[in-house]
């Protein structure tokens, strides 16, 4: 199809495109032509009036349109050009709607009065480019080579030894070795996908003399995480500075230092972090193959060795490798994660890249002696503001990263993060021996329900856990004994319901409609009154309930640890709700009210952020941000549940939705 469009007077305040002369019959390779504004460097006027012409072919230029107009400049078409379409943005701060059309070696960037138009030439420009046949870099067309040859050791080596851009190089690098669309910004901060790609390069070179490579490393693979078409093409390069040939092996010793190492280490990390793409995943475990039967060095066939096993079990990673990750890899070794329990404990577990929560839960079981509980366990992000579950499934490399991250971003913060491994299913929770450490662990994690609020029960029933808890961790009274702050005792909610029982304005003060004084000064050094006064009241408020804790502190002499974990389970087991899990949700009812198991008929996820319950003619909406890691581990736990119909699900800290 022809499309032919011409400008007319400028005094008619448009450039607006008319047929052409030329008919398809003249000259059937043009497919669109007309006036365009062109962005011109250089001179006073940054914008210039052009004749253009687009053919199959190419996007040309010239100086009018009558036959034997001068052509100015030409923009070959491939199938890795580019076409950025008209924004509004451009068009608010110039008033023209604009085009870019980026080549190998030129990026036109046009401008016209109406949207049509630019739109009609970018549709023309793309239809071009799409009709190419996709570019093939040299690199691609040697891989498809040595694919076809694999077989054929002799052809593999000629092929080798007869391109040096297989081999291992010290010069830099001009252009890619895979193709990338020209002109294609990759945003977050970062150039074109081709000038990142040479930029890896020259910092893979650079980590030959890097004393400390860590955060050479990192920054790469941070590249490769944010700019997915680039791992391909770092595997590419990685194989290519660790490639091997007779020829240099027979002219490398034992002795002589190998300048590949770090390019390994690097291969080693990059296999743990991403997987390529197909057939990049051939040709670099051909290449692992390769070396190992050539290689001289055994620390380089320990590496190719490492990194084969690694493929099988690379998943997408969420984050880049820690540095101790990095430094575990770097030496094939494994590295040690702590893991916290209730109480004081902790454990060192080994871990590597590929290592899962569940993992590492059923390593903590075997470790504690859980292994037979009946009740199932889950780790956690904690810290002293919150706590989250971790799913099964997640990598632990990348929560440890996390941690990391966090701790760099804010390294004197009070809440640092840590994992922790806990109960989360209870599922049995009077056949518990008071000998064990599941015990200690139902124990432990009931004082932090009651400290967070999260157990219903008065405050007779609160001083008297507090008092308890003072008796196991201290014995019997003494007015020597340190003891916790009240925040670690007692719900800091309730001593806050308590002072705010008592007006914050003193007897006699006026009060003023809402609104008429707060923009004064008065009205601000008023509020500032009334917080002073609320955190008097807190203080004293605290005061007499620690006053009162103590006091049942001192009666409760002779009891022995354990006979105060017993009482305390004892009160808290007064709630029908005790030894479910909580979770913060929304619904779309404020009633609470208990479900038990034998009468759910049926539950699943309706989308990613909802959970369905359904219960006879009743269908229970939940809503979370972690509905797929409850799902999880609800779908493997109700079957165990359902031989007991005590057990029952129990929404609490419900909001409305």
């Amino acid at each position: 199809m022809l499309f032919s469009l011409s400008g007319v007077p400028e005094e008619k305040r448009s450039l607006i495109t008319q047929k052409s002369k030329m008919t398809m019959d003249e000259d059937p390779e043009v497919l669109v032509k007309g006036w365009l504004l062109r962005e011109v460097q250089g001179g006073w006027l940054r914008q210039r009036r052009f004749w253009f012409v687009l053919t199959t072919d190419s996007l040309d230029y010239y100086s009018g349109p009558e036959s034997d107009a001068r052509r100015l400049g030409t923009l070959v078409l491939t199938s890795l050009c580019s076409v950025l379409w008209p924004d509004k943005h451009t068009y608010k701060q110039t008033g023209y709607w604009s085009l870019t059309v980026y080549g190998r070696k030129h990026c036109y960037r046009l401008f016209t009065k109406h949207y049509n138009e630019a739109v009609h030439w970018a549709c023309a420009v793309q239809k071009v480019i799409d009709s190419k046949a996709p570019v093939e870099t040299p690199t691609l067309l040697l891989i498809r080579d040595i694919e076809e040859n694999k077989f054929n050791p002799e052809i593999v080596e000629h092929i080798y030894e007869h391109n040096p851009i297989l081999r291992y190089t010290q010069s830099p690098l001009y252009a890619p070795l895979l193709p990338f669309p020209y002109g294609n910004m990759a945003g977050k901060g970062y150039t074109s996908i081709r000038e990142e790609a040479v930029r890896l390069f020259n910092c893979l070179q650079q980590l030959e003399l890097a004393r400390e490579p860590v955060p050479l490393i990192q920054g790469i693979l941070q590249t490769c995480l944010d700019l997915r078409p680039l791992r391909d093409e770092l595997y590419c390069q990685l194989i290519k500075q660790t490639s091997v040939t007779n020829l240099r092996l027979q002219t490398q010793t034992q002795t002589q230092p190998n300048p590949q190492l770090r390019y390994w280490q690097l291969l080693t990390c990059m296999s743990c972090t991403f997987l390529p793409s197909c057939s990049i995943l051939r040709y670099l475990r051909f290449h692992l193959k390769r070396v190992q039967s050539l290689s001289v060095d055994s620390e380089v066939e320990s590496y190719a060795s490492f990194i084969a096993q690694a493929l099988e079990k690379t998943r997408g990673r969420e984050c880049v490798p820690s540095w101790e990750e990095i430094q575990g890899l770097m030496g094939r070794q494994e590295i040690l994660c702590t893991v916290h329990y209730p109480g004081p404990g902790c454990c060192q577990i080994p871990i590597t890249s590929h290592t899962t929560a569940n993992e590492v839960v059923r390593k903590m079981a075997e470790r504690l002696g859980l292994q037979d509980s009946r009740n199932t366990f889950a780790l956690f992000e904690h810290n002293s503001c919150w706590e989250k579950a971790i799913g099964g499934s997640t990598i632990i490399a990348d929560v440890i990263t996390r941690f990391e991250n966090l701790s760099a971003k804010d390294p004197d913060s009070d809440c640092q993060c840590r994992l922790c491994f806990k109960l989360y299913c209870l599922l049995d929770t009077d056949n518990i021996s008071t000998d064990s450490i599941e015990y200690l662990f139902l124990y432990e994690q009931c004082h932090e329900m009651v400290v967070r609020g999260q157990l219903p029960a008065c405050e007779d029933d609160l001083l008297s856990l507090a008092a308890l808890r003072l008796q196991c961790l201290l014995g019997d009274f003494s007015a020597l004994s340190p003891y916790p702050p009240l925040e670690q005792l007692f719900p800091a909610e309730v001593v806050e319901a308590r002072a705010l029982l008592t007006p914050v304005d003193p007897p006699g003060c006026p009060s003023f409609p809402g609104g008429l004084l707060a923009g004064t000064l008065w009205g601000h050094k008023r509020r500032q009154e009334q917080d002073q006064r609320l955190r008097a009241r807190l203080r004293e408020e605290g005061a007499v309930v620690m006053s009162a804790i103590l006091e049942r502190w001192k009666a409760l002499a002779g009891y022995s640890r354990r006979d105060s974990m017993a009482a305390y389970l004892t009160i808290a087991r007064q709630w029908s709700g005790f030894g479910c899990t909580l979770y913060e949700l929304c619904l779309s009812s404020s009633s609470l009210e208990s479900l038990p198991i034998g009468q759910i008929c049926s539950y699943g996820v309706s989308d990613s952020n909802t959970f369905r319950i359904t219960a006879g003619d009743r269908d229970l909406l939940f809503e979370t941000s972690k509905v797929s890691v409850q799902h999880s581990r609800y779908i493997s736990n109700i079957p165990n549940w359902c031989h007991n119909d005590s057990n029952k699900v129990t929404k609490t800290k419900i909001q409305r939705s």
